[in-house]
């Protein structure tokens, strides 16, 4: 499927886009909220400023995407494959993240506030500025990741995923939930 028959399907009112190849898409600044993206594959995509609240991106493909300052707000990305993937700015606020690969993804001041990060895959990710407040940060893997001013106030995070984490000046953990452990 190309960018211009997606645009208009999702103009006249579909939003069923599953396993759709869009790869290196230009989608930049395009509203495609409450898409359903399953499976597809958006790698090398632009979808910088994009509106994509609400999206269902489980198990799609967005290795090295462009998601600068995009609205992935309500979205499910659980299982997803963000390796590398530009996430500056992003709103990810109350999204499922559950089991997704963000592997030295860029998530400079993103907004995690309230996302499912459980068992997800951050090692060598950049956090630097992100909020955290109140995320399920359980069983994830920081290995590696950068949290200089990172905010995870009221986060619920497991000793074993802090260990071995050099904490920076300025990363705030008032009030942070520690999971009970086996």
């Amino acid at each position: 499927m190309d960018i211009n028959m997606l645009l208009s399907r999702y103009k006249t009112g579909e939003r069923d886009f599953v396993g759709v190849n869009l790869h290196k898409a230009n989608l930049h600044e395009t509203d495609l909220s409450g898409a359903n993206f399953c499976g597809a594959d958006l790698s090398g995509a632009d979808l910088s400023q994009a509106n994509l609240s609400g999206c269902n991106f489980t198990r799609a493909n967005l290795t090295d995407a462009d998601l600068t300052g995009a609205d992935l707000s309500c979205a499910n990305m659980s299982e997803i494959n963000l390796i590398g993937a530009d996430l500056i700015n992003v709103n990810l606020k109350q999204t499922n993240l559950s089991r997704a690969d963000l592997r030295s993804a860029n998530l400079i001041r993103a907004n995690l506030t309230r996302s499912n990060l459980s068992e997800a895959e951050l090692s060598g990710a950049d956090l630097s500025g992100a909020n955290l407040n109140q995320a399920n940060l359980t069983d994830t893997n920081l290995n590696e990741a950068e949290l200089n001013g990172v905010n995870i106030t009221g986060a619920t995070i497991t000793e074993r995923e802090m260990s071995g984490l050099v904490m920076h000046t300025g990363l705030s953990h008032k009030w942070v939930t520690w999971a009970g452990g086996c």
